[in-house]
């Protein structure tokens, strides 16, 4: 399952937010340097869905603050619940 990500890096605490257009806004405290917001995006992601860390891959934007995530083995119905309480 993919997802469509606006990254905020920098911020004062990691959170998933909500919709933003297409999008979903996530928060990260971790600067945008070395790989470090998008691996705190991976982690704020695996505990969302419920995820091990391995399964949530950026497949694009890497170096952009609009990505797309593949959620690998995410339980669809599970993704769209939690979606859905933001």
């Amino acid at each position: 399952m993919k997802l469509t990500l606006k990254v905020v890096p920098g911020s004062s605490r990691d959170q998933v937010v909500g919709r933003l257009g297409d999008a979903i806004k996530v928060r990260v405290s971790a600067p945008p340097e070395k790989g470090k917001a998008n691996r705190a995006v991976a982690a704020l992601l695996a505990a969302f869905f419920e995820l091990d860390p391995a399964a949530v891959q950026i497949v694009a934007g890497a170096a952009s603050s609009r990505k797309i995530v593949e959620l690998e083995g995410a339980d669809p119905a599970l993704v769209a619940a939690r979606l859905a309480s933001l």
